[in-house]
């Protein structure tokens, strides 16, 4: 079976500010992201999988690519690698497989792990009866590459129904292992690549379908356990080492199953510096950092989105972010960061 999807994107950012308390310029572009891929089963338990995609060689968490920029701004690297190619076992209730594949994690929302950034590794899957158990170990990716350090993860998710509403609970642990005698680990942010992270995520969403619509309402709550000290030789990591806990909080109404249908969104987030990891994160909601990678951490913020279903193949979304730094970024900056951002896509599937 092939697997094609194409996304168009008009994308506006004004009132940034930088750590230093000078202001980003406002900008406005159009970015795509193309996909294509290959899946084959060929067996009853045997599955593989390949696909591509567009994006720079040196960005892991983002797939797209600048077109046009309205303010004559740099539009940076145009590249194509491969960000998934796996065989996956499925056997009875679970599921294995090796290879480079999304995250084995269940969430709904992106806030600590980018669906865009797709591991090497091997993967498990056992579900049955409303209970689902994710395991995995894999590199962590720097760019589309190379590869630096590695993640472990667990997770246990139920999921169960009382009258007319279903809910889903999850706790999981996702430990980032840094690999610090690694250069090319040196490319991430912030000194990701030297740190390491235990996250501790608890998730719960339920969804209500009694009325006109559905309505979904979703928290989730993160905590990094990994002890950082106020003597630790990298100034970044004294200067923010208590700052490890985040949640997101979510409704939304209505549903995209067929043409016409539509469905309203809301997000509030808190999280603070060391709460996820920010090279593994969303890169959605401001656009602090580099070219290639977005600093997305330390920060509250707001996020109201509108998807609308136009066809069988073609989903329109509206976004719009608020956000503003919790916190100066380092002993040294002069002030703290905000943005805002505007989004419209029109993604389209084959």
């Amino acid at each position: 079976m092939k697997k094609e999807d194409l996304r168009t994107r008009f994308e506006s950012d004004w009132n940034s500010s930088r750590s230093s308390g000078s202001d980003r310029d406002d900008r406005g572009r159009m970015r795509i992201r193309a996909r294509v891929g290959l899946r084959y089963q060929s067996s009853d338990n045997l599955t593989w999988e390949v696909r591509a995609r567009t994006g720079s060689d040196y960005s892991h968490q983002s797939p797209h690519i600048t077109l046009v920029d309205f303010d004559n701004n740099d539009t940076g690297n145009t590249d194509f690698n491969f960000d998934k190619y796996y065989f996956r076992y499925d056997s009875g209730d679970s599921s294995t497989w090796v290879g480079k594949n999304s995250l084995p994690f269940w969430k709904q929302n992106e806030l600590f792990w980018d669906d865009d950034i797709t591991p090497m590794g091997l993967g498990y899957n056992y579900s049955s009866n409303g209970v689902q158990f994710n395991a995995g170990y894999f590199s962590l990716p720097v760019g589309m590459k190379e590869a630096s350090g590695e993640l472990g993860l667990a997770q246990v998710v139920y999921s169960g129904s009382t009258g007319e509403a279903g809910f889903d609970l999850a706790a999981g642990l996702l430990s980032f292992d840094a690999n610090e005698s690694d250069s090319d680990g040196d490319m991430l942010l912030d000194g990701n690549g030297g740190r390491d992270y235990d996250l501790w995520i608890l998730s719960a969403r339920s969804i209500f379908n009694g009325g006109a619509k559905p309505i979904e309402i979703g928290l989730d709550y993160m905590v990094n356990s990994e002890d950082y000290s106020a003597a630790d030789p990298n100034a970044f990591t004294a200067f923010n080492r208590d700052k490890d806990t985040g949640y997101v909080a979510a409704i939304k109404y209505g549903q995209t199953s067929n043409i016409g249908d539509w469905r309203i969104e809301y997000y509030y987030a808190d999280i603070e510096t060391f709460a996820v990891n920010s090279s593994y994160s969303q890169d959605d909601w401001m656009r602090w950092g580099s070219a290639d990678e977005t600093r997305s951490s330390n920060f509250d913020g707001h996020e109201l989105r509108f998807v609308y279903r136009f066809s069988n193949q073609i989903q329109l979304v509206f976004r719009n972010y608020v956000v503003d730094a919790i916190k100066r970024r380092s002993a040294t900056s002069a002030a703290k960061e905000d943005g805002n951002r505007f989004r419209f896509d029109i993604n389209y599937s084959f």
